[in-house]
């Protein structure tokens, strides 16, 4: 018998405290999870999933434009945003149910408001009661980041607000360079709003490879989305029903909404770390070893609130391998390399491995392997849009180390890629793989000619 309330406290039901908790209950361990806003977490409630079905709606606009080219007659369609996001609620809703109909089927006790470490074994619950727990995990993610300096900072909105604007707007400035700003510029700009991303950077996606970064910029311009780099918001200010948003170089702008994606601070503010002892990084990050252990060996973190790669999948894994080797006798660490991700923009982007540029500076030689072409379905479409296929090889051992897809699917295709490269595939095993035709992921098993850089 133990002298603790809980074997296992999770603070936070987001992706990786949801599977942790679950896991640990079905070793055997007595569980609670403590939760403050809403289970599902980041991913579930206003993050990836409701992201994807505004990228799915954003797409059809294109899609009634292609179908002419195939026979189709369409009427001039018309879009109604509250529709979307009632009907996007209402997935989330039954979502946020599973969840908490699969944490109680796990025998996980749920409790509703915020939990602060009092010390190394204990949390403070919002009802003021306190519980006991040998082993305290905290998984409560991130949130968006605004400059706190910014004069006019309240009249900006992050992703969090645009999930349930109560309209379209008619114009939006957002104001970033990664996955965020990039999919809700191409949401906005494919739902007929006038859309300009700003970006304090001279290329926009900064950590992918060039040739997905500037093929990407191409087309997002050609789709109606005006990019701005090196420049930044310096204040925002009221103009009548509007906002003002005046940028470093002294221009204004005259907006109906002002987004904020400029990246995501972990989720530590008044949790009580330092009461408990546990040591965090300048920016609020847990600091852990390999096993998602902090410097008090009782207490782990895993996903976002530790900065180190924000997936879903990865705080999914991480919380799975806490659970297995604290309660299931299966220990096991995450492998954070070759990690498979999209950003869900328009055309998409598919991307495991390394960057060409990347690849570069740790091996001495590389062979690169890549096509541009127009997808099948925009040959009678007549659409100006070329897709994009890229691989990265070790010239001395010819092991496949990137590979980097920009068009229709690509996230699809490169799941696939990402199972290839984690068995350690070669530019043969790949050549000697029969084509799927006709297909655009083809591509990466006919590719036969090194691409050679211009002099």
């Amino acid at each position: 018998m133990t002298s603790f309330d809980y074997d296992l406290f999770v603070i936070g039901a987001g992706s990786g405290g949801v599977r942790a908790a679950r896991i640990a209950s079905n070793h055997g361990a007595r569980v609670a999870v403590a939760e403050e806003y809403r289970v599902g977490g980041t991913c579930v409630i206003r993050g990836c999933v409701p992201k994807k079905l505004l990228a799915y709606a954003s797409r059809f606009h294109g899609e009634f434009e292609d179908a002419a080219g195939f026979g189709w007659t369409v009427g001039t369609p018309t879009f109604d945003w509250p529709t979307l996001i009632a009907n996007k609620d209402r997935e989330i809703d039954r979502l946020e149910a599973a969840y908490r109909a699969n944490l109680q089927r796990s025998k996980v006790e749920v409790i509703a408001g915020r939990a602060v470490l009092v010390d190394r074994h204990t949390v403070r619950l919002a009802d003021g009661r306190t519980a006991s727990a040998k082993t305290i995990l905290i998984a409560t993610g991130g949130a968006p980041n605004v400059d706190p300096k910014l004069k006019g900072r309240e009249l900006a909105i992050t992703s969090n607000e645009a999930f349930h604007l109560k309209a379209l707007p008619k114009s939006i400035l957002i104001a970033g360079g990664g996955y965020i700003a990039v999919e809700f510029a191409c949401i906005f700009a494919g739902l007929g709003v006038e859309t300009t991303l700003i970006y304090r950077g001279s290329k926009i996606l900064r950590g992918f490879d060039e040739d997905v970064r500037d093929d990407l910029t191409a087309a997002m311009g050609k789709r109606g989305a005006r990019i701005v780099t090196d420049r930044t918001i310096t204040a925002l200010a009221k103009a009548g029903d509007r906002v003002r948003a005046t940028l470093s170089d002294a221009t204004t702008l005259d907006l109906d909404q002002v987004m904020f994606a400029i990246g995501r601070s972990p989720n530590t503010a008044a949790l009580g770390l330092d009461a408990a002892g546990v040591k965090t990084t300048a920016n609020g990050a847990i600091v852990v070893d390999a096993n998602g252990r902090t410097n008090v060996d009782n207490i782990y973190a895993a996903g976002d609130v530790t900065d180190r790669v924000n997936l879903t999948p990865v705080a999914i894994r991480e919380g799975h391998a806490i659970a297995d080797t604290l309660f299931g006798g299966k220990p096991w660490a995450v492998d954070h390399d070759l990690i498979p991700t999209a950003v869900f923009s328009e055309p998409e982007i598919g991307t495991v491995g390394m960057t060409e540029a990347d690849a570069r500076t740790k091996y001495s030689a590389i062979d690169i392997y890549k096509a541009r072409f127009r997808p099948m379905k925009y040959t009678l479409s007549g659409r100006d849009e070329r897709m994009l296929m890229k691989l990265v090889v070790d010239t001395a051992s010819q092991k496949i180390l990137g590979c980097h897809v920009l068009g229709p699917d690509a996230a699809e295709i490169v799941q696939m890629a990402a199972i290839a490269m984690r068995m350690g595939a070669t530019k043969a095993d790949f050549d000697a793989t029969m084509a799927l035709h006709p297909s655009a992921a083809e591509e990466l098993v006919t590719m036969r000619d090194k691409w050679v850089a211009p002099v």
